[in-house]
């Protein structure tokens, strides 16, 4: 589905937990009330080794795009945006991952906290279930094993979520804005970072942080050459510290076609692995097909 150019400084509807996950400082967020516990980990850029396949030898291959489809432009030369799928088709539903990092979060990850969720990647295949990660520029920075490990999975697709997921427009849950006119640059940096790790399987879509956007920064980026992906469906699942609520979200709102939003963010979305096991074997009881984001494209 194409959407019209927005009006300026339209944002898509979030709920309040997403919005508490898309702030800066947690002291931003009313001074981190109904932060998840943070577990103690490995150090700082360390990759859990759970779920993920042996790494290969030998020099990484080239960092090539799939061949995945994207919608025309919009006027002006716009970034087109698709947030869901064809209703009156087959019954496919797309899970995307935003493995987000935002400004300041590289260094609260040097003092222990989380930013990924290995375990929600190593469910995701066991499952065999098809995603899109939307990952930004410093979370394959911090975390490059775990990126390339994934962009290197059939199973999975990563798209461009930013550099630093600053805002592209503002006001945006209070995230910091990107310089003027730097958008572009901005989504060519995150795919500079994939292309260092060695992620594999990028596909060009992109998807703004906080889902905050205008109809001047669609053309700002336009000739990155991106489709800019929103979504249908939101988890709820920021913050949230049980898994129940989540799954009864996704599955209250999930209709043909859909685009899920949700996290893998393990420090402020703690509750999506278990609720992950919930979602999945319930939609494909309901006959749904899980499909990558290309994949719903495609389908027209």
């Amino acid at each position: 589905m194409v959407t019209p150019l927005p009006t300026p400084r339209r944002r898509h509807a979030l709920a309040p937990a997403l919005a508490a996950l898309l702030c800066l400082p947690l002291a931003a967020c009313g001074g981190g009330s109904g932060a998840a516990e943070r577990p103690k980990s490995a150090p700082s850029g360390a990759s859990s080794p759970a779920g993920t396949p042996p790494a290969r030898s030998g020099p990484d291959p080239s960092v090539r795009p799939l061949a995945a489809p994207t919608l025309p432009p919009g006027p002006g030369g716009a970034a087109p945006v698709f947030s869901h799928g064809r209703r009156d088709g087959a019954k496919r539903v797309a899970l995307t991952f935003d493995a987000d990092m935002t400004a300041d979060q590289d260094k609260r990850a040097a003092r222990g906290e989380r930013f990924d969720n290995p375990q929600l990647i190593a469910t995701l295949r066991r499952l065999k279930a098809p995603a899109t990660v939307f990952m930004t520029g410093k979370w394959a920075e911090q975390y490059p094993d775990q990126a390339r490990s994934i962009g290197r999975d059939p199973l999975f697709e990563v798209a461009n979520h930013s550099y630093s997921h600053h805002a592209f427009s503002t006001p945006c849950y209070g995230l910091p804005a990107v310089a003027p006119g730097s958008a572009r640059q901005d989504v060519q940096r995150a795919s500079a970072a994939f292309e260092k790790a060695g992620v594999e399987r990028t596909v060009p879509y992109f998807r703004f942080p906080g889902g905050c956007y205008d109809d001047a920064v669609l053309r700002e980026i336009g000739p990155a050459k991106v489709t800019a992906v929103q979504w249908d469906v939101v988890s709820g699942d920021a913050f949230a510290k049980k898994s129940g609520p989540v799954a009864d979200q996704v599955l209250a709102q999930v209709k043909p076609g859909s685009v899920v939003v949700m996290h893998c963010t393990h420090s402020a979305a703690p509750a999506t692995e278990e609720a992950i096991r919930r979602i999945v074997p319930e939609l494909r009881a309901r006959g749904y097909e899980l499909v990558r984001v290309s994949d719903l494209i495609a389908g027209g």
